[in-house]
């Protein structure tokens, strides 16, 4: 098997459930044709169970389609008529609920019906694999593995696959290929222990963050304050994550470490505490129910309190002193400031960290193949910034050892369980290194997977320990950008501005890159090292001279911005724009502009410049109107209506999918599912495009717009929407402006302009609403809060 091409041209997956139905839709937003299977429905259509869940999907948010073409490509089935379907497919993916019993049923029942080559993986969250492969024919066990999604696949990077010892190597490497490049998946070898790698510690770091909130006296939503994007981990911290995944759901994996875990030191924390179990039988299981541990009353946030068994208004924050203490960036300092602090929230923070320490410092040995797929798992499972063994390497291995041994010996630790021995070795500096990282079991170093999907990944990520050298050799570089190449004949640019934010230096330093691209190399790529890939146009630079009235200086400005975009657009060498998270403003233009773009799956694509009361002055406004006019056969305004909406509303492309809908990206661009392939995949398309004979396109010499004609139109309806208060005046008179600018201005329909004629109406729009107060007053507020003022 190993040895000939796997292609994965359909799959199947057992279950319509939550996990279950948005696997599926995953699959298909790679466009991989997915059947979904269930029970048979008891009255009406016998696949009825199947199709309630895909039309669930529809309206989930986030959503778990890329686009609404996606979920046609589900086949809905059901196990009493449909069990034929599996011999076609090359992995099928069991997602029943967690009993082994019902498993091992369902396993006898599709068995026969599998391909003579299908891959079966069970997305089990923690029972054990190898329990489960004797339930399935000897035929089936070499291809039998666990392959562990995370809550919501579509969003989260990691996927544990988990071999039983018949598991064949070939196939793992097959399935790991998938998951990697087709899925966009972070992989991590896992062991058949309970609960794998992320949820073994990741729900321990929860167990002992309740503990200690307990013992310490924290109220919940103090609590999440001080445990979210403070240490670098998501918003919604720990309790607001429990209601997230869902109380019972969080029970239900507590209940399989407590049955499964029996000699674990620490298994007298592996108890859903006595509230917790209340709010469950009450029915409060989380954001799935709108009550869990936070509930809504009105437009007030309550918050579960334990000690008084009811709910009490939430948002208390921590102390200003602790979160003083926590803006601390060197972690060795603080780590010792939350040590010795006597503040009971300090204390808090300190037993937590040293509570995970030490388990993981315990427990290496048997639940990874090295500390590197902790902080993975972690990083890509649980959102953490920074891994648990990354973030005790980077304190001082040794001192913050030191201070666990001494809290085991005061008993102050939630497990009295010694160190092991490699821990407190006097030598040990940590456990990640250039060459590799270190496995307790063997008292090895484990280099990086030599698997051939992993040389896609031109700049992988990385843990704490492995030396960050810049990625190829510098051949430009100033405040704003670095143009760098790996001796492929392709330039690579990315910007060093706070958000990617685009600024006089970016400007500066895209112009030269192209001055070097088109003397010595063959393409171009912009390309970011980390998202997003830009807010767009960075308004700060503009305050100086809006602030001294100096208007020339800032329409020299808007048009040093577009003769940027229009350079990128006709350059002698082919550019290529690899994007991922944010592309707003600015940023969007110039991926408008672009040759091709290459776009990570979660881009989120957007001219968003009426949320700061300007409209699109970098060609935006240009470059929809020329599209509209290529695709107008014959009625102008018809086809510029959904780019005006779009503009006018500042709407936003939900994924790369979308932004080819809408009209930001272009069929031919390419959408990559692995961020961390972005640039392996924008070479190549920049070589294409070169070796090819790339030549620039040919300037238009005129393009037929809507005129006054067609501005009137689009005014007629927002004059509608003003009325019934769907906009404000403000919104309504930036809305003329656009309409005027996308419409060619006060011509007749029809006439023929070029893009200079465009861009210049779009630099007198942009002064004009620049000046306005409701404008300045739109910028000042998302230049202190970062948020929107609608006035």
């Amino acid at each position: 098997m190993s040895q000939s091409k796997f292609i994965v041209r359909k799959v199947a997956v057992l279950g319509a459930g939550v996990m279950g139905a948005q696997i599926a839709a995953h699959l298909v937003n790679a466009k991989v044709p997915t059947v979904l299977f269930d029970l048979p429905a008891k009255e009406g259509d016998k696949n009825g169970i199947v199709l309630k869940a895909v039309d669930a999907l529809k309206k989930q948010k986030p959503s778990p389609l890329s686009n609404k073409e996606a979920v046609l490509h589900i086949t809905p089935a059901n196990y009493e008529d449909h069990l034929h379907l599996l011999k076609d497919c090359d992995l099928v993916i069991e997602a029943i609920a967690e009993r082994a019993d019902w498993k091992a049923d369902l396993y006898r029942k599709v068995a026969p019906h599998l391909g003579e080559h299908t891959i079966f993986a069970t997305n089990t969250s923690g029972l054990s694999i190898n329990m489960l492969a004797d339930a399935c024919p000897e035929s089936v066990r070499p291809r039998f593995c666990g392959v562990h999604f995370f809550n919501p696949p579509r969003y989260m990077h990691l996927v544990e696959i988990i071999p039983c010892v018949t598991s064949d190597a070939g196939m793992l490497d097959n399935l790991e290929r998938f998951l990697v490049t087709t899925l966009g998946k972070g992989v991590i070898r896992a062991k058949d222990t309970p609960n794998f790698v992320a949820n073994r510690i990741g729900v321990f770091s929860m167990l002992a963050t309740i503990a200690n909130a307990e013992k310490f006296g924290i109220r919940f939503d103090v609590v999440d304050d001080l445990t979210g994007p403070r240490l670098g981990r998501p918003k919604s911290a720990t309790f607001r994550t429990a209601d997230v995944v869902g109380l019972d759901t969080f029970a239900h994996v507590v209940k399989t470490m407590d049955d499964t875990l029996p000699a674990d030191p620490w298994h007298a924390l592996f108890k859903s505490p006595e509230w917790l179990q209340k709010l469950i039988a009450d029915g409060a299981l989380g954001a799935k129910a709108k009550r869990g541990i936070y509930k809504k009353d009105g437009k007030m946030m309550l918050v579960f309190d334990p000690a008084a068994g009811e709910y009490t208004g939430a948002g208390q924050k921590g102390d200003d002193a602790v979160k003083e203490i926590l803006k601390i960036s060197n972690p060795a300092d603080k780590f010792k400031k939350l040590r010795e602090s006597s503040h009971p929230q300090a204390q808090f923070l300190w037993a937590c960290f040293r509570d995970v320490f030490h388990y993981i410092g315990f427990h290496l040995a048997d639940i990874a193949n090295c500390a590197r797929d902790v902080d993975f798992a972690i990083r890509w499972g649980f959102g953490w910034s920074v891994g648990p063994f990354e973030t005790w390497q980077g304190a001082g291995w040794q001192q913050i050892a030191g201070w666990v041994a001494e809290d085991i010996a005061a008993g102050k630790s939630l497990g009295n369980a010694p160190l092991p021995a490699w821990v407190l070795e006097a030598d040990r500096a940590g456990v990640h290194f250039d060459a590799g990282s270190y496995d307790a079991a063997s008292g090895k170093l484990i280099g990086r997977s030599q698997l051939d999907v992993y040389q896609r990944q031109l700049a992988p990520a990385k843990v704490l320990g492995e030396t960050n050298a810049p990625l190829g050799e510098t051949v430009f570089e100033n405040a704003g950008v670095r143009a760098f190449t790996s001796g492929d004949d392709v330039l690579v640019v990315s910007f060093k501005s706070k958000a990617h934010a685009i600024g006089p230096d970016v400007i500066d330093g895209l112009n030269a890159a192209l001055d070097i691209a088109e003397d010595r190399f063959k393409a171009l790529v912009i390309w970011q090292t980390e998202e997003p890939f830009s807010v767009g146009a960075d308004l700060s630079s503009m305050m100086p001279a809006f602030m001294m009235g100096d208007w020339d200086a800032i329409e020299n400005a808007v048009t040093r911005f577009q003769s940027m975009s229009m350079r990128l657009r006709y350059s002698q060498v082919p550019v290529v724009a690899a994007t991922q998270g944010y592309v707003f403003g600015g940023g969007c233009e110039f991926v408008l502009h672009a040759d091709r773009v290459v776009s990570h799956l979660e881009s989120y694509i957007g001219l968003v410049e009426v949320g700061v009361g300007l409209l699109p002055g970098g060609g935006g406004c240009k470059e929809f109107a020329m599209r509209a006019a290529a695709e107008a056969r014959g009625d102008i305004l018809s086809a510029l209506k959904d780019y005006f909406m779009t503009i006018a509303m500042a709407k936003v492309a939900t994924s790369a999918a979308e932004a080819q809908e809408m009209g930001f990206l272009k069929k031919a661009d390419v959408v990559v599912f692995n961020a961390y392939e972005l640039l392996y995949v924008a070479k190549s398309e920049a070589l294409a495009l070169a070796n090819a004979g790339y030549r620039p396109p040919l300037k238009s010499k005129g393009f037929p717009v809507a005129g006054r004609a067609g501005a009137a139109s689009i005014k007629g309806q927002l004059v509608n929407m003003l009325e019934g208060r769907f906009i404000s005046e403000h919104d309504y008179f930036i809305s003329g402006l656009i309409a005027d600018v996308m419409c060619g201005g006060d011509v007749e329909q029809g006439t023929l302009v070029d893009e200079q004629w465009i861009l210049g109406l779009e630099r007198k729009a942009f002064i004009t609403l620049l000046k306005h107060p409701k404008t300045q007053a739109r910028i000042a507020n998302m230049l202190t809060t970062g948020k929107p003022l609608r006035n």
